[in-house]
């Protein structure tokens, strides 16, 4: 591999962990950078060291978060619970469900989550009341179910997704659902890995080099999200939904 190949590579991974850190999508940058600077690797190959990558940055960001803030763990562990089960039923259906089909849909409902973001300037802004315990669990696990299964099976937005659920439906401002979120993002994250790992698709030199620019990234996000609160991981929340809307609509319209 080219020196500029790995140059780009770590400094993908720096962005990436930084973005992932604050409002999710870090896939968004990771992946297509792997993609050009190794092309003559399988998709597989290349999706499993973005994992290895991924889920040290999610993990400091997650360490960083509970250190810091009060996370939510009766939502965010049950979630994460569900999430990382049905990641692997979400991988498994890939054999079966081509994800072209997937691609429109994922589109709408992106468009749809950065429309009601924007119209609803309050929205997010503060933690409103919690739900009833029992039914907040329950809730929880139905979430993470559903959206552990796309992100085993599809993947792109999965954080942002998780964001938006976490603030719409169980009243949490942008802050404590990106806290959150991360919780579910490493589950998800260790799930994918238990399956690439075993059959070897995972670039250790490559991927742990990535890893150690993610986690830089991911304290400097986290750092500022931390310092400025729910106004910037709202801000910052739209803006990657405007970019993962304007990926997929390239790649559905144009590509």
């Amino acid at each position: 591999m080219a020196e500029v190949d790995i140059v780009l590579l770590l400094l993908a991974a720096l962005f990436a962990g930084f973005i992932d850190a604050v409002a999710g999508g870090g896939g968004l940058i990771q992946v297509p950078t792997l993609l050009v600077a190794l092309p003559e690797q399988a998709p597989a190959t290349v999706f499993g060291t973005n994992k290895l990558a991924s889920i040290f940055g999610t993990g400091n960001a997650a360490w960083r978060y509970a250190k810091r803030i009060a996370l939510p763990w009766g939502l965010a562990l049950p979630a994460a619970g569900a999430a990382f089960v049905f990641s692997l039923g979400g991988a498994a259906a890939v054999a079966w469900l081509p994800r072209e089909v997937v691609r429109p849909l994922v589109l709408v409902l992106l468009l749809l989550v950065l429309m009601y973001t924007v119209l609803r300037p309050d929205f997010g802004s503060v933690a409103g009341p919690r739900l009833e315990a029992s039914r907040e669990r329950r809730l929880a696990l139905i979430a993470g179910a559903i959206l552990g299964f796309y992100d085993g099976f599809f993947g792109p937005g999965a954080g942002s997704f998780m964001i938006f659920a976490f603030v719409r439906w169980f009243r949490l401002d942008f802050l404590h659902a990106s806290s959150a979120a991360k919780v579910v993002n490493f589950s998800t994250n260790a799930a994918a890995l238990l399956y690439f790992v075993p059959n070897g698709h995972v670039l250790w030199a490559i991927g742990l080099g990535m890893a150690a620019f993610n986690i830089l990234g991911a304290v400097l996000g986290s750092k500022l999200a931390l310092r400025h609160g729910s106004g910037f991981v709202r801000g910052t929340f739209v803006a990657v939904s405007g970019l993962l809307i304007a990926r997929l609509g390239w790649d559905i319209f144009v590509a």
